[in-house]
């Protein structure tokens, strides 16, 4: 005998209210919350994904008055209305079941419990084995031997075996325990006194409420509990009423229309990639056909200088570079793509050092050959965040010329607050096309390897595609920048200045190293004289550098005033503001204080500055960043050089260390209120201007 089909039935309305509080502060770039759309969205995927239904369906709950609000006006009266912010989500959760082809029902009048009830006993009635899917404990009066329950958040599933052992009744009767014990989230009332452990051990013990009635003299040896019961019979049936689930719902839609289609993969991805899921979105993404791409790859001298020819006669060109290292000046060059025209990418091995049988072009005949076309200005070049292949190529010996744009920063001048402009996220927003990642030709965590390791034959596909991409997002972004009206700001602006800010980074700034190793002796004997301190005034030593044993020397051994407790509630909070409040009192918050501003100087600046000096050049090369920050404003990081700090006597000890090359100084220059100076010309306000 053939198994029976199955079929999912889904509480659509129970999972909204779910997936909203189990995920919280998830919005899109422009504010639109999706932590529900998120959720619920995961949830179905995980369903679909790991039972791969026939039959499934999604029930949803309609606004307005059910047919149990006219049996009692006070059905969940107490019940807060939907927040707003998931009210927002509800369209676009709906949009997505439609995308993933998942039919939906609901009716005017009744709940999703009901539908859910109904299209159980049909599906019986037909042979089916029903799962309803749902963490609502109101549902298990509806399990049967051929219909279970089961919550995927939590991965459990209820059947009447389960339900026998956990409760010691019949799935059936726990319509009587929610009678007895109502439902405080529906309002629904029960009897006073009388929660679900009772009812369950009633229901148990007397089989049903009928009978409990009946036999109702037996608990007057319970006289609280026998004078409740005894009061309560009329609101006991309400409340058994108005908690059973209808299973014979009027509905028009039947079994077979519930038979699962695939999804429309187009439309799902253009939903995720509107919600910005992002790993949703590259799961979705319809990739290119890659036959369609033609890389090739460029070893033999003829191959070389034919492929120079070309370039110098292309108005324009993607040029991509790999390396040993994401910083520029640590980077030694791997091998250099190009691309010209849309689907083709053409990659040029340098550093390899896997075992290739393949013969690598030398340093001197890639200077020889290309150096001329990288370094006419006249030849125009575009890049995906191009000032580090113009650092890396430097360094190399190629000084690139005619630098014209920079995909990355056309993404970030497209649309500043999105968190992201990797090649990855362009060729997936553009094209809905997911690239061959760093980890499928290098490895992952510990096992990862350096791309000179990886063999020629696997780095030509991924190298090329990256020119190719990034040209292929050239063109796309360079009509969008001058629809938008950027292009004098890209052109004249953004794009100069891509060669200057490469400049000051390979310039870098010098640093005495000498000053900051005195510096930190400096700190570390006053950090020990501190400890010393310390460990006097609390009678003991401890581990400084632990809340938990802090607190209990400041609240618990000195008896000092606890000001707040940590996030979960189960310690002391020893923060800075704790601190600062408690060292009006006492000596000993003072120098922990003192002890951990010396510390993290220490470890953050003193310590952290020395190791970054370059051993080549003496000097620490950070990273100006055109693209990070939603205001324009540049920003600095690997290090970051805008926050060394200065307010303090140490921290003006640290900018010290900052030195000039011989012959030069160092000056600062600063625009005094550009922000307001800006504003005032903007709104053309009379008063701003003058002052």
């Amino acid at each position: 005998m053939a198994d029976p089909k199955k079929i999912f039935l889904i509480d659509g309305s129970a999972f909204l209210y779910r997936a909203f509080h189990a995920i919280r502060s998830l919005s899109t770039s422009k504010g639109h919350p999706t932590n529900a759309t998120f959720g619920f969205t995961r949830i179905l995927l995980k369903l679909l994904k790991d039972n791969t239904p026939e039959y499934a369906v999604v029930f949803f709950d309609v606004k307005g008055p059910t047919f149990r609000h006219k049996l009692y006006d006070q059905y969940k009266a107490n019940r807060p209305p939907m927040p707003e912010e998931l009210v927002a989500q509800l369209p676009d959760i709906k949009r997505i079941i439609t995308a993933l082809n998942i039919p939906t029902v609901e009716k005017q009048g009744f709940e999703a419990d009901d539908l859910v009830g109904t299209y159980s006993k049909l599906a019986q009635k037909k042979g089916f084995e029903v799962i309803m899917v749902t963490g609502d404990k109101d549902f298990i009066q509806l399990i049967t031997e051929n219909c279970t329950l089961w919550d995927p958040m939590k991965d459990t599933i209820k059947d009447v075996a389960t339900i026998k052992e956990d409760m010691g009744i019949e799935p059936g009767q726990f319509i009587d325990v929610l009678g007895l014990a109502g439902d405080s989230a529906d309002n629904i009332p029960g009897v006073q006194g009388v929660g679900p452990k009772t009812a369950i051990k009633l229901i148990a013990q007397f089989g049903s409420i009928e009978n409990i009635y009946e036999n109702i003299d037996s608990l007057k040896n319970k006289k609280k509990l026998y004078e409740n019961l005894l009061n309560s019979k009329n609101i006991v049936l309400l409340s058994r009423k108005l908690a059973t689930i209808d299973t014979s719902v009027i509905v028009r839609k039947g079994l077979e229309d519930f038979k699962l289609e695939a999804f429309d993969r187009k439309k799902a991805f253009e939903l995720f990639q509107e919600f910005e899921f992002k790993a949703l979105a590259a799961e979705f993404a319809q990739n290119a056909d890659k036959s369609e791409k033609i890389y090739k790859l460029m070893t033999t001298t003829k191959e070389l200088e034919k492929l120079a020819l070309v370039l110098e006669n292309k108005e324009i060109f993607a040029v991509d570079t790999e390396t040993t290292s994401k910083h520029p000046m640590k980077a030694q060059l791997v091998g250099i793509s190009f691309s010209f025209r849309e689907n083709q990418g053409f990659y040029i091995p340098i550093g390899h050092t896997f075992p290739d049988e393949l013969e690598q072009p030398s340093k001197e005949d890639i200077l020889r050959i290309f150096k001329p076309v990288l370094e006419n200005p006249d030849i125009k070049k575009v890049g995906q965040n191009i000032k580090y292949d113009y650092i890396v190529l430097s360094n190399f010996g190629i000084v690139m010329q005619g630098i014209a744009f920079d995909t990355m920063f056309a993404s970030y001048l497209l649309n500043p607050s999105v968190r992201g402009h990797s090649l990855d996220s362009i060729a997936m927003t553009l094209f809905g096309y997911k690239t061959i990642s760093y980890e499928e030709v290098a490895g992952k965590g510990k096992a990862q390897i350096g791309f000179q390791e990886v063999p020629i034959s696997e780095a030509v596909n991924y190298a090329s595609e990256d020119a190719d991409i990034t040209f292929m997002a050239y063109q796309q972004f360079k009509k969008a920048i001058k629809d938008q009206g950027f292009s004098d700001l890209m052109e004249k602006i953004e794009v100069p200045l891509i060669t200057v800010l490469g400049d000051m980074e390979m310039e870098g700034i010098k640093v005495d190293k000498n000053a900051l190793k005195h510096l930190s002796n400096i700190f570390n004997l006053e950090l020990k004289n501190l400890e010393k301190e310390i460990y006097s005034i609390a009678g003991e030593e401890f581990n400084i550098n632990s809340s938990q044993q802090l607190g209990v020397i400041l609240f618990e051994k000195l008896n000092l005033k606890v000001i707040k407790k940590t996030k979960k509630k189960t310690g002391y909070s020893t923060d800075v503001e704790v601190l600062t409040k408690l060292a009006k009192d006492h000596e000993l918050p003072e120098k922990l204080l003192r002890y951990r501003t010396l510390r993290k100087l220490k470890s953050t600046y003193v310590d952290a500055l020395q190791k970054l000096i370059n051993k080549e050049t003496g000097r620490i090369h950070t990273s100006f960043n055109q693209t990070i920050t939603v205001t324009g404003r540049l920003s600095s990081s690997k290090p970051n050089l805008q926050n060394i700090p200065i307010r303090k006597k140490e921290g003006k000890e640290i900018r010290k260390a900052f030195i000039p090359k011989e012959g030069h100084v160092l000056i600062s220059a600063d625009y005094s209120q550009i922000e307001l100076r800006i504003l005032a010309h903007c709104a053309e306000d009379e008063i701003l201007i003058l002052y």
